[in-house]
């Protein structure tokens, strides 16, 4: 697989990554066995960028992913984690030095390093990118060998120009994909000249840019697609990519015929690797076959100039309305 530095860890990743959070749960229920595989069938297929995070599973998905690395030998991959939602309340002031402290040593012990690859504030307050002692902070987790390097994970375009603008941030990971075009043309041409790596988040939509929803599909009761409906529990943007779940499936419908002959979840996958500026895009996977089928998207032919246009259009005709103000 196609290699690209990721910004300031100097660290080289496969473009294709893997998002764990459904190792963890809020997606339904996934065996141990099942999680183990995926993570094997991802990494056979060429993956070596992990992303997963202290409050996925309650440390669920962190376990497995570091049990994973240490039975198949963790040389070669890079295993990002994330901190900061663990706070109650979530607010400002809970992104102190202890706290970060606190949060490393749990995601050390749970991934069983003692230095982290990469940890990233996970979506924090606004205010939080306004305070030097935040960074000062992760700077001295670095310091203290807790951890290689820090990132951010953010909600906004303007949340991820604020966090490049930090000389010690890595990396930022954004939503980006076809329903959510804003960061392609504000963020990315920020990131790419600070020299920050850009980790893609939510690529398929939460599942519905894969092309098998309609509107009739149903989620269980435990899977986020049924309870953030409305953004009850965490912020809207990261179901379905904020966008109203009918008005996803119609893009998703039009954008079926953009893809021509491939899975649109692989030619969504590839668009977002064409992007200038992307180092990685992490979708999750299930099961084996969607892990390899995620990794083979990077071998897809670049999308036409044609298919670009068509895109846009896509989103400018059905999403932007929903979408392009808020994040």
């Amino acid at each position: 697989m196609q290699t690209r530095t990721l910004g300031r860890t100097g660290r080289q990743v496969g473009v294709v990554g893997l998002g764990c959070w459904q190792l963890g749960g809020d997606w339904g229920s996934v065996s141990e066995d099942d999680a183990l595989a995926t993570l094997g069938a991802a990494v056979d297929a060429g993956v070596t960028f992990l992303d997963t995070a202290d409050v996925y599973g309650d440390g669920r998905s962190e376990r497995l992913v570091g049990r994973f690395a240490r039975e198949r030998g963790g040389d070669g991959l890079v295993i990002a984690t994330k901190m900061g939602r663990r706070a109650d309340p979530h607010v400002p002031d809970a992104y102190s030095l202890d706290n970060f402290r606190a949060w490393n040593d749990r995601s050390r012990e749970n991934l069983g390093v003692e230095t982290l690859d990469l940890v990233q504030l996970h979506c924090p307050p606004p205010d939080v990118y306004e305070r030097d002692a935040v960074f000062d902070a992760l700077d001295t987790l670095v310091s203290e060998g807790r951890t290689r390097a820090y990132g951010v994970s953010v909600e906004t375009v303007a949340e991820g120009l604020a966090a490049v603008a930090r000389p010690g941030v890595a990396s930022v990971q954004i939503i980006l994909n076809p329903l959510r075009l804003k960061p392609v043309t504000e963020f990315l041409p920020a990131a790419a000249e600070a020299g920050v790596g850009v980790v893609v988040r939510v690529p398929l939509a939460s599942g519905v840019l894969s092309g098998k929803y309609d509107e009739t599909t149903t989620f269980g009761d435990d899977d986020h697609r049924t309870y953030n409906r409305e953004g009850k529990a965490f912020d809207i943007g990261e179901t379905f990519a904020g966008v109203p779940f009918e008005v996803a499936v119609a893009a998703a419908r039009r954008l079926r015929e953009v893809a021509g002959d491939a899975p649109l979840a692989q030619f969504t996958l590839r668009w977002i690797v064409e992007q200038p500026g992307v180092s990685v895009v992490i979708p999750g996977a299930r099961n084996t076959e969607q892990a390899r089928s995620n990794a083979a998207a990077a071998d897809l032919p670049a999308p036409t100039g044609e298919q670009q246009d068509a895109v846009r259009a896509v989103y400018e005709e059905l999403v932007a309305e929903h979408v392009h103000h808020r994040w």
